[in-house]
């Protein structure tokens, strides 16, 4: 990455913060560090980084999930990487839905860090701010198509038609996930036996963030609003269900 890559690191932790920013700037990256919500908007304000690395818990009555919702309507472009407690879900999957492009769980490797943050900045490099369409555009699903919120699924292709026109071949994990929720609409699939149907028979362990990241991407593909998800909404305690009726 280029050493104009900007990023914000907000952690309250001061050893925290130190650490990771002194390994970023060594790593060729232009890095501030702030303490906590208040000090990150003012950063925001003057320059908006690249990259958006957010601690959950933040002191104050803004914390790290209501910073990436706000910073999310600033811009769709920013990525943004929250960091969450180890073996939390709910922080996970709560930070997806807040806009999150990707988490890590404390304690972390640095260069597992590094890899995040470098996957980050080319999602958000490629990435544009989508086209918002009328709602009296959207036709009626054709045969052999389902509707997804803002999209429409060909099952036999594996192709969604997003609300902008675009055709975009979804990855064979995409594709496997949204099947099984189409396949089951109005019903809370939990998120174990999705592991189970997705891991083709490999350690479902190893899957673990497959299905929250999968779930994320496929948000910001067939949501209108992908901070607020209405066609693929989360079911606390269980999973994920589809509704077919959401538009």
């Amino acid at each position: 990455m280029s050493e104009s890559t900007r990023l914000l690191v907000v952690e309250d932790d001061p050893f925290q913060r130190d650490t990771i920013c002194a390994y970023l700037q060594n790593q060729g990256f232009a890095v501030e560090g702030v303490p906590h919500a208040a000090a990150a908007r003012q950063a925001i304000a003057e320059a908006m980084p690249e990259v958006a690395l957010l601690d959950v818990g933040l002191p104050g009555i803004e914390d790290g999930f209501a910073l990436a919702r706000w910073l999310r309507g600033q811009s769709a472009k920013v990525g943004i990487l929250m960091l969450t407690a180890a073996g939390d879900l709910v922080d996970r999957v709560v930070g997806l839905e807040s806009g999150a492009d990707d988490y890590i769980t404390k304690p972390f490797e640095p260069r597992e860090l590094l890899a995040r943050i470098r996957a980050v900045v080319r999602r958000s490099r490629m990435a544009g701010a989508p086209a918002a369409v009328p709602v009296a555009e959207v036709p009626a699903a054709p045969p052999g198509r389902v509707r997804v919120g803002a999209a429409l699924l060909d099952l036999k292709r594996g192709i969604l038609t997003t609300q902008e026109g675009r055709e975009d071949l979804l990855t064979e994990g995409e594709f496997g996930l949204l099947r099984l929720l189409v396949e089951h609409p109005n019903k809370a699939l939990h998120r174990d036996w999705l592991l189970e149907r997705l891991s083709h028979g490999d350690e479902p362990e190893s899957f673990d963030r497959a299905v929250d990241l999968r779930v994320m991407r496929l948000r910001r593909k067939v949501e209108r609003n992908p901070a607020r998800p209405m066609a693929i909404r989360t079911v606390r305690g269980v999973g994920y269900l589809f509704d077919p009726e959401a538009d």
